[in-house]
């Protein structure tokens, strides 16, 4: 007798909430493999392939493409140990008995075994399981959340995390609200509804127990294109917004002449080999700029109330892509020469403009260098990429007239921005930094002592 397993969306890491499907790649009926990829998934970070821990008949799948899950929500069922219509279910199990998992276990979701299962709730007059030949468009029953809210009447049925964080946000007890999804799960809309509403009454709305909720759009603005805030633009909406609130950032800046950097480049280049980037030579100056001063490759441990200084540096740099503004990182940048970075930010960045960055490559910065010069601007104020410390902004680099071994001249002029967290550091520490990568930027000589 066949085995149903229902599989869900695995928590994807960096505590992802949710995951837009964009591609399934199976079909009701078919047979999979164990790690076989279902379903593509687009997240905050990355485009994902999701792969099944079960072996067997796909009977049903939860959502069409373009819509937006959560986490814990079903994805597909799977019949294990039935056969299909030529032979047994690939990858079933021979005796039929209970599956057993891949042991590909994903971030927050183990494959032994179907614990979830265990948990599940199924109301009386519920189907077991949605028609072999349909494709769901919803969860055909709520999950259990692993933390559920109690009211008076029992437990309330929130499986998002967002919906649980939008409501703490918004001051929103959720033992008052009353679910639209099925058996009484309480949606995402019902609690924007209900933060609305509480804005629109007369009596003052709850004191939020973070941040107050944003005022509502006049009415007579109410009449504008509204772009939803979510996936890598909302991602990076929370990300910047959170830098605001919890680091005290300063910035300083300086023109420095570049001119003798990009004459050392085109020497470089000029000698055959594989051609060396601006952001390559501009990498290195910051690596050996962290080394002399290692307070800025670090991060602030709130609760243990401790700087955190990093041995290693993991740099990571701004790329602009056609889904939004992504920071990849470049592992061990400190160990890479200039050639080797060059390597690495060019897969880098081809990787980010085809969407296939992988949560891993997207995570775990220390330091960021941002070249927004390319857009042809001078100057900016970045914002700490949120938990660093610290990030390196260079402007274009344009001729200028500059007071060169004292006489006016036209030189290769940048300006560059150190934006530093102010608890790490005083002004001296990111004073030295700065005034040690403009030395280096107008005589790359001086690098090569510190190497």
């Amino acid at each position: 007798m066949a085995q149903v397993l229902e599989f869900k969306l695995p928590d994807l890491g960096e505590g992802l909430t949710e995951a837009e499907i964009v591609r399934w790649l199976v079909q009701v009926g078919d047979v999979v493999a164990v790690d076989q990829p279902v379903v593509e998934v687009e997240t905050a970070k990355a485009m994902v392939e999701v792969p099944c821990p079960y072996g067997g008949v796909v009977t049903a799948r939860f959502g069409e493409e373009g819509t937006e899950l959560p986490v814990g929500a079903p994805l597909i069922t799977v019949a294990v140990g039935a056969p299909a219509a030529g032979g047994p279910a690939s990858g079933a199990p021979a005796s039929g008995g209970p599956a057993e998992g891949s042991g590909n276990v994903l971030v927050g979701y183990g494959t032994s075994e179907a614990p979830a299962r265990r948990r599940r709730v199924r109301p009386a007059h519920s189907p077991s399981l949605a028609p072999p030949s349909s494709v769901a468009s919803a969860p055909a029953a709520p999950v259990v959340p692993a933390a559920p809210v109690t009211g008076p009447a029992g437990p309330v049925a929130v499986i998002s995390p967002l919906v649980r964080r939008l409501a703490r946000e918004g001051g929103l007890d959720l033992r008052e609200l009353t679910g639209s999804g099925r058996d009484g799960l309480i949606l995402r809309v019902d609690v924007e509804n209900a933060l609305r509403a509480a804005v629109a009454a007369p009596e003052p709305a709850p004191v939020p127990t973070s941040e107050p909720s944003p005022a509502p759009v006049p009415s007579a603005l109410t009449g504008g294109h509204r772009v939803p805030l979510k996936g890598v633009r909302g991602a990076v909406a929370d990300k910047l917004s959170r830098s605001r609130r919890e680091i005290p950032d300063a910035t300083c800046w300086v023109d420095a002449d570049a001119t003798e950097l990009m004459r050392a480049r085109a020497a470089m280049n000029a000698a055959g080999g594989p051609k060396i980037s601006l952001l390559a030579l501009l990498a290195r100056i910051c690596t050996a700029a962290l080394a002399r001063f290692p307070e800025l490759n670090s991060t602030v441990d709130l609760e243990a109330r401790e700087i955190v200084r990093f041995d290693q540096v993991h740099l990571g740099f701004a790329a602009q892509t056609d889904r939004g503004l992504v920071v990849p990182v470049v592992r061990d940048a400190h160990a890479r020469d200039a050639e080797g970075l060059t390597a690495e930010f060019a897969r880098l960045t081809d990787v980010a403009r085809d969407g296939r960055l992988t949560p891993a490559e997207l995570t775990g910065g220390t330091f960021t260098l941002n070249n927004y010069g390319v857009f042809g601007v001078d100057g900016s104020t970045p914002i700490i990429n949120h938990p660093e410390a610290a990030m390196l902004g260079v402007g274009r680099i344009v001729p200028k007239p500059w007071v060169h071994e004292g006489e006016l001249a036209v030189r290769q002029v940048v300006q560059l921005s150190l934006t530093f967290d102010h608890r790490v550091c005083d002004g001296g520490t990111a004073g030295g930094f700065l005034r040690y990568v403009a030395d280096c930027v107008e005589q790359p000589a001086v690098l090569l002592r510190t190497l």
